[in-house]
């Protein structure tokens, strides 16, 4: 019976074993074919392509503003604690007392990073003028002994509560929000180039002779930055920003070859200093660090330069100590943060419509990554040394929460491109937005301000068009002339005006006969058609058409 059993079993569960063992290999045939299916598509998919998808997204920019401010921050953290531990512990006895400080100043950045962002645009408008004038007062008031604090020989800044507080660092922000609302309202009244150029001029001139009399020329260069910055996206022609331009390199180079210290830098930097611990002691030994850390790096906080060999090793000269401990491949990632930066700053102020927000965030990238460049160069030996710190990587308690404000700038404008807003109306906030709890940005839309301006400069150009009984040779005259030949025009004797209707009577201009009158076909008759106008034979002949 066992054996019975047995054998009736066997032919039942020998088929089955077959079939599963033939669905086993189909599904294995199948992955292996999806498997390579998926490796060819991965291997068609390029870099550029997944960028292209990234960036179609509508709040793209916003997240990669937030995300690179952050990434920055964090980074400079981190790099602040390394480099400035043994200046720290030699100074207070504490290894931690520099970072504490630049802790506390990028809590305070933040928090004004997320109010930055949840201000409404025509706010940051209304405000422009009067930071303005509370900044320049305050460059004013540092000069004064007992307001101002000196060290090293300057008068830069305030101290409140323990902490340092530089007025030319806030100066920078109010005059990128300023300076953006007055050549958005100046080119929204078609005006000239004069208007254009007086109001925002002499009010740099006046703050740049301030922060040279602190002294504190790398402040007054990127103050002519952000001039420079803001007449260019404003449409400056090319000849009068060329001779701004020169000009500006001119000035600079006198002011850096009037005191001795920054003559000796110069002179240092074009090899006329044989002195390894003169002047461009301080350059030699960035680039020792540099040359130090090779490829790799030797390891976060293994740095050598910041042990009183490389002075200021966690303000001006951190890239240095970034290049020494993380080597080649940290600096590259640095510049590539910049870079990524630049990118999308000019990204948000080209699909920005509002021109106020095109001129504030291009100025704004174009401020934060010129200081990165210059900064980058000097410490590589490219440039003289000026003293501009690294964005969010240098130890500045007051450079590092405006360049915070400058970035919640940035965000703030991302929100407000057309397909941002649209998405957040349809959409509504996504997870980030949620959890910041950020409001509805509000489309663009002129203000009632702004409307009658544009009505104002209308009239003013229709009104400033020669007459028609000028004529065409009256607009080519020059313009002394055309001023007076309104004048010649009215002297002119003219008939009076006759209060019949127009129809029936005679004008200066001939005869206006009255239209003529629609009388109705008779009952029956035959509608005519249109009739055709028949242009005679052109002339085959060498004549002309008469």
């Amino acid at each position: 019976m066992t054996t019975a059993s047995d054998t009736d079993a066997t032919p039942d569960t020998t088929p089955t074993r077959g079939a599963t063992a033939v669905r086993s290999r189909r599904q294995v045939r199948s992955s292996e074919s999806a498997l390579q299916t998926g490796v060819r598509v991965a291997r068609t998919v390029s870099p550029r392509a997944v960028a292209s998808a990234v960036l179609s997204r509508p709040l793209a920019s916003f997240h990669l503003i937030v995300t690179l401010s952050f990434l920055l921050t964090l980074f400079g953290l981190v790099m602040v604690l390394s480099a400035s531990s043994v200046e720290g512990y030699s100074k207070s006895g504490s290894a931690y007392g520099l970072f504490t400080t630049q802790v506390v100043f990028a809590i305070l950045g933040t928090v004004l990073f997320y109010v930055t962002l949840r201000m409404p645009i025509r706010f940051f408008r209304r405000a422009a003028a009067p930071a303005m004038i509370a900044t320049t007062l305050m460059l004013a008031l540092v000069l004064i002994p007992g307001i101002g604090t000196l060290a090293q020989g300057a008068r830069r800044w305030f101290t409140v509560g323990g902490l340092s507080v530089q007025p030319s660092e806030l100066v920078k922000v109010a005059l990128c929000v300023w300076g953006a609302h007055l050549l958005a309202s100046r080119r929204r009244e078609n005006a000239s180039m004069r208007e254009l150029l007086v109001p925002l001029l002499p009010v740099a001139v006046v703050i740049c002779a301030l922060i040279i009399l602190e002294p504190n020329l790398s402040t007054t260069i990127t103050i002519a930055i952000i001039v420079g910055a803001l007449l260019w996206f404003a449409g400056l022609p090319i000849r009068v920003f060329v001779a701004f331009v020169v000009s500006g390199i001119v000035l600079a180079a006198v002011l850096a070859m009037a005191e001795g210290y920054r003559s000796q830098r110069v002179m240092s930097f074009l090899g006329q200093s044989n002195d390894p611990q003169g002047a461009g002691y301080q350059a030699r030994q960035a680039r020792y660090a540099l040359a130090n850390g090779q490829i790799w790096g030797v390891g976060l906080g293994q740095s050598r330069a910041k042990w009183n060999y490389l002075p200021n090793a966690h303000n001006d000269f951190i890239f240095a100590i970034i290049g020494e401990e993380l080597g080649l491949i940290g600096g590259l990632l640095v510049v590539a943060l910049f870079a990524v930066l630049a990118f999308v700053g000019l990204r948000i102020a080209m699909r920005s419509v509002d021109p106020f927000l095109r001129l504030m965030t291009a100025t704004i990238t174009v401020l934060v990554t010129a200081q990165a460049v210059i900064n980058i160069g000097y410490v590589i030996g490219l440039l003289p040394v000026t003293g501009i710190q690294l964005p969010l990587l240098s130890a500045g308690g007051t450079s590092t929460f405006t360049i915070l404000v400058m970035m919640g700038l940035l965000a703030n404008a991302a929100r407000h491109e057309p397909d941002a807003v649209a998405a957040l109306a349809n959409d509504g906030e996504g997870r980030l937005g949620r959890i910041l709890r950020l409001p509805q940005p509000v489309a663009y839309a002129p203000s009632r301000v702004d409307q009658l301006r544009e009505r104002l400069s209308g009239r003013r150009s229709r009104d400033a068009r020669p007459r028609p009984a000028a004529g065409r040779q009256a607009a080519r005259r020059p313009k002394s002339a055309a001023k007076a030949a309104p004048q010649r025009v009215q002297t002119r004797q003219r008939p009076a005006r006759s209060t019949a209707p127009l129809h029936g009577r005679v004008a200066p201009g001939g005869p206006y006969p009255p239209p003529p009158r629609y009388t109705p076909p008779a009952p029956g008759a035959r509608r005519a058609g249109p009739q055709r106008y028949h242009e005679p034979p052109m002339s085959t002949g060498g004549g002309r058409r008469r």
